[in-house]
């Protein structure tokens, strides 16, 4: 990467974010698979930005890290990570959930 590139961690988000969108729910990806959709050949110079941008997306609760299917902490992960989307919560259908509980 030359002095004149821009710094790979939005882009590194971006592939992270595009591999787990093209995937199932519940899928995940490895942090190289973002480094190679960006660096191409110098694909190896980009895994720890891969793993500081998987940090950021969880600071912004968009992914976990996992080990062994088992989320785990991003400041303490160390070896082979794996990147998921954070399950988010379906709403409750409508006259089941609190959200339409009549006042009383």
């Amino acid at each position: 990467m030359s002095a004149a590139s821009p710094p790979p961690g939005p882009a590194l988000e971006r592939a992270v974010l595009a591999l787990l969108a093209a995937r199932a729910p519940g899928a995940t990806v490895c942090p190289s698979e973002a480094a190679r959709a960006v660096g191409g050949e110098d694909w190896r110079d980009l895994m720890e930005p891969a793993r500081a941008a998987a940090r950021r997306l969880v600071a912004r609760g968009d992914v976990e890290i996992t080990q062994h299917g088992e989320v785990v902490d991003p400041t303490t992960a160390r070896g082979p990570i794996r990147l998921r989307r954070t399950p988010r919560p379906v709403p409750p259908a409508p006259g089941t959930g609190t959200w339409d509980a009549p006042d009383t």
